[in-house]
């Protein structure tokens, strides 16, 4: 399936849960432990790799991404906008509309950046239109549009010198890459930095490693692919499932890779070559992660 030349490893099964679309992973610092979610079906997973234990919570409406937050508990892009979750695990209390004049759109992936600033976008429901945006989330609650004119917002984050932002609009087929002010939150000088062929699949999800090599999930793709700053590829991690959703450093050295993947848009006869679309995935590819950002509001 490979055949680029560059090396490939195999990601093994670690949660054989067939989620119709799993999404949102990141690695909880202090509780050791994955979080992750099933989107459509507005699901907050909690998976424990040491015990295998996995546990969900559903919070009403499909939810894109979630992060934790520096007080406790967690901060959520979902359909209606931004939402915060106790550490108990009760009710979700929205504190920011983004789209409320926009029925047919919905959020999804995001992350934050290094002063606890969260960022998600919106897509509209048809994925076919330039009508979604790229928000950021301040610690004080204030909401701004970041990126206008995107068709599925997907995978976000950030150099390890914080000076550059790479962002995934997946039909574009590209990962892009703006110049960075991590004090003044401006982003600015946007261009192409890696353009995925058609037989690879698209880019959905993304994370940055320790040496600022980007990884990238693949939809239709099965797999992540691993870029150089610059943009070449550097190596691939084929997964046992066509739909790769996103992808994530964690454990207790950052040096396991968890990728997410769906059932979703795998046909009947398509799923019996691919009885483990939905799982969560995991690999040791030798090299290290970064802790992940939370929110400071």
């Amino acid at each position: 399936m490979f055949d680029d030349g560059t090396p490939t490893q195999s990601a093994e099964i670690a949660l054989d849960i067939h989620a119709e679309l799993g999404e949102g992973p990141v690695w909880h610092p202090s509780e050791h432990v994955l979080y992750w979610v099933d989107l459509m079906a507005g699901d907050v997973h909690r998976f424990d790799p040491a015990s295998h234990e996995d546990t969900s919570i559903s919070v009403g409406q499909p939810v894109g991404a979630v992060v934790p937050r520096m007080g406790g508990g967690m901060v959520l892009a979902l359909r209606d906008g931004f939402g915060l979750l106790d550490s108990s695990g009760g009710a979700v209390r929205m504190i920011a509309d983004t789209e409320a004049d926009e029925p047919s759109n919905r959020m999804t992936d995001g992350k934050c950046d290094a002063i606890g600033r969260f960022w998600a976008g919106t897509l509209p429901l048809s994925e076919d239109s330039p009508a979604g945006t790229l928000y950021r989330l301040d610690r004080d609650g204030a909401v701004h549009a970041m990126v206008p004119g995107v068709t599925v917002s997907n995978g976000i984050d950030w150099s390890p010198d914080q000076k550059l932002m790479y962002y995934i609009d997946t039909p574009t087929r590209g990962v892009d890459v703006f110049d960075f002010d991590l004090d003044t939150c401006e982003i600015a000088n946007r261009r192409r930095l890696i353009t995925v062929q058609p037989e690879y699949g698209m880019p959905d999800g993304m994370t940055v490693d320790a040496e600022g090599y980007l990884w990238v999930a693949m939809w239709g793709g099965w797999a992540v692919r691993r870029y150089t700053p610059d943009g070449r590829l550097d190596r691939t991690i084929s997964v046992e499932a066509s739909q790769v959703t996103s992808v994530a450093f964690g454990g207790p050295d950052y040096t396991d890779l968890f990728i997410t993947s769906a059932a979703r848009g795998v046909s009947a006869a398509e799923a019996a070559t691919q009885p483990h679309a939905g799982a969560i995935f995991v690999t040791q590819p030798g090299i290290k992660g970064l802790a992940p950002n939370l929110f400071g509001g």
